[in-house]
């Protein structure tokens, strides 16, 4: 075989280290005004964004950080300088120059009558945070008259995992968005019906357990008023036995499969009551499926010991 041969060459020297990856560039920054402080933000940031990294707390009901932003609520609208309607910091982008107010008196009727709307058509004894929107822009959904809620109806207790009481929706459409293609990509459950019939429901209003559910309850893990309940959960609280601020909470390692995400355990009485998800948790992002978010009965299932 002849030196000359391919397979004699000299192999080309490796490199002493492994080549670096591409950076990414710089995003594009753009100055605005918030509140009178003039900041830089990237370009790509809602104005939401910009607020909270000014820690200026802005109400928000139908966003979520690991949904499509779907403008439904409008709790959280802000005034630009030279618009003629109020924008929604959850959704409206960026844009140079712009001289945003968080806290102006147009501002606040406007949330304040958002809430008080919310507050006389469904029951928002369950969402703390509507509660807490509802005290802190003075809104009394009591003036429109004890008969004014539109959506009353009866609890739909079709299966053993969950509960849908719809006269606490909001139709801040978070659970359609988890169902879909946020997360679950299901399409269990949409919305049905026009105007003041409008709400959440299966396919031709079927019960859940012959829908197409699968059961994965990521449309309880976003439901902000309590309209999607966890069944352990609902039973307490009829029952009078929830009581929150004795809870604990675990945070853990799923155990059924090698996927490893992460359980946050709400634990009353030294019993799992219910199973959430962090939404900053990188395998996660909030979301489970059947067996994390309910299969966690077994670890309380302790027969007695044979005499």
């Amino acid at each position: 075989m002849s030196t000359s041969d391919p397979i004699w060459r000299t192999p080309p020297p490796r490199p002493t280290r492994p080549p670096e990856a591409p950076r990414k560039p710089e995003p594009r920054k753009v100055g605005i005004i918030i509140d009178g402080e003039t900041v830089q933000v990237p370009e790509s940031w809602t104005i939401l964004e910009a607020c909270r990294s000014l820690n200026i707390d802005t109400p928000t009901l139908c966003f979520l950080e690991n949904l499509t932003p779907v403008n439904a609520c409008r709790v959280c609208v802000v005034e630009i300088a030279g618009a003629r309607t109020l924008a929604p910091a959850c959704s409206r982008k960026v844009e140079p120059g712009m001289d945003i107010r968080t806290d102006s008196e147009r501002v606040r009727l406007s949330r304040k009558m958002v809430m008080e709307f919310l507050g006389s058509s469904v029951d928002l004894s369950a969402a703390p945070e509507a509660q807490r929107y509802m005290q802190r822009y003075g809104a009394r959904p009591d003036r429109f008259g004890p008969d004014a809620e539109t959506v009353k109806q009866p609890v739909k207790i079709d299966n053993d995992l969950y509960v849908r009481d719809y006269s606490r929706c909001i139709l801040c459409y978070k659970c359609v968005e988890a169902c879909g293609t946020d997360a679950q990509n299901t399409f269990a459950i949409a919305v049905a019906g026009r105007g003041f019939e409008a709400g959440i429901s299966t396919e031709a209003d079927v019960p859940l357990p012959d829908s197409a559910c699968v059961y994965c309850g990521n449309c309880i893990g976003v439901c902000p008023t309590g309209a999607l309940m966890f069944k352990t959960e609902y039973d307490m609280r009829q029952a009078g036995t929830w009581n929150e601020p004795r809870q604990t909470r675990t945070e853990t390692i799923c155990p059924y499969c090698g996927v490893g995400c992460t359980l946050t355990l709400h634990c009353q009485d030294n019993r799992i009551v219910k199973v959430t998800s962090p939404l900053d948790a990188d395998i996660t992002n909030g979301h489970l499926c059947i067996k994390g978010r309910f299969g966690f009965e077994f670890v309380q299932n302790v027969s007695k010991p044979e005499e």
